[in-house]
């Protein structure tokens, strides 16, 4: 295949440094062309001299990037909203977009995939579970789509405490199996990724939310699974390392050699499978009553747990007051158009403003 050239945004994100593994691996087929970065200068400036890519870093950075640069494929791996607008610019530029950022197909999805279509290019997915029901599709069309069912690791929180009030940071930043930035881990930790991602999946492949689940899968092995209307699921299996999905997005339709560990089943011996708790999850409830109220509500779900994670993190707030700022902002926000950009910020920055002024933990 030949060279595909990159532009990688959160290049000192954990996504951003799975991403660098696989460049490397694969120079001759991959070719950084920019990085970008929030903050820590040094290091993006440092991956941009050791690949020859040119480096941005600041607010916008992201779209500074997309701006200047052309490339074949733009990954997002940017933190929360600050995705949304790079995405729109590198479609306008007609590069496919290697997505890792939930929140631009939360909030901004039938937007962004409404002008994917029309410029003729194409979401590639970055998150594993995504990607697995990406690679189980082939070329088959949505009609024949009878289920998508997403795995979650379930967490930290699991199995316990039975009182999630008292959980602290270090507690919700200790996940079991995945090694994330901050403001994902406390996300899975209170199931409002898995939320995100089923929302998601509705956009990338079109399928309706109602006929998309979430079981709990604490081996993180078996990453997504598809039931077709004959009644044949199809699943994708590999060890827990995002490497492999994003080096397929990078790739794909292509497979390329991986040193990578192979999957050893009979090592493993068993894999299990139970439902998911909507008591002790409830963030699975808030994104689907954002879902069918329809408007901007899911741009307020998201805002609200961006603004509700950065106040738990800094020790603003405790862990069970994230789900009641969501819940608290869906309950308050009025009914809003999405049909514009500039209305989804509009949202998100109603529910930033309405959470500062109004919200008691």
């Amino acid at each position: 295949m030949k060279t595909k050239r990159i532009i990688l945004l959160g290049a000192t994100g954990s996504i951003g440094s799975s991403t660098i593994d696989v460049v490397r691996t694969h120079r001759d087929e991959f070719k950084l062309v920019a990085v970008s970065a929030l903050r820590s200068a040094d290091r993006c400036e440092a991956i941009a001299r050791k690949f020859g890519a040119k480096s941005y870093v600041g607010d916008d950075a992201a779209v500074r990037a997309v701006a200047e640069n052309d490339a074949d494929i733009c990954l997002v791996a940017t933190v929360g909203t600050s995705g949304i607008a790079p995405t729109m610019l590198a479609i306008d530029k007609g590069m496919d977009v290697a997505l890792a950022t939930k929140e631009v197909m939360v909030m901004a999805g039938e937007l962004a995939t409404r002008r994917a279509k029309e410029m003729k290019v194409s979401f590639l997915p970055v998150d594993s579970e995504h990607s697995a029901i990406f690679q189980c599709l082939g070329a088959r069309p949505s009609a024949e789509i009878d289920r998508l069912i997403l795995t979650a690791s379930g967490g930290p929180f699991l199995d316990g405490p039975e009182d999630l009030s008292s959980v602290t940071v270090e507690q919700a930043l200790n996940h079991p199996r995945w090694k994330m930035g901050p403001k994902v881990t406390v996300d899975s930790a209170t199931m409002m990724n898995k939320g995100f991602e089923i929302l998601e999946a509705h956009w990338l492949f079109g399928v309706p939310v109602s006929r998309i689940d979430a079981v709990v899968h604490p081996e993180s092995i078996v990453h997504s699974l598809v039931t077709f209307r004959d009644g044949a699921t199809l699943a994708q299996l590999s060890p827990p390392d995002m490497r492999v999905a994003i080096q397929y997005a990078l790739s794909a339709p292509a497979r390329l050699k991986s040193e990578r560990e192979a999957l050893d089943l009979a090592a493993l011996g068993s894999l299990t499978f139970r439902a998911t708790d909507p008591v002790r999850f409830p963030c699975l409830r808030l994104v689907k009553e954002a879902c069918e109220a329809g408007g901007c509500a899911t741009a307020v779900l998201a805002a609200a747990d961006e603004w509700a994670v950065a106040k738990f993190i800094a020790g603003e707030i405790g862990y069970m007051d994230i789900p009641r700022a969501v819940e608290g902002a869906l309950a308050a926000a009025p009914k809003m158009k999405c049909d514009s950009i500039d209305s989804v910020i509009s949202a998100a920055e109603w529910t930033t403003k309405w959470l500062e002024r109004g919200f008691k933990k």
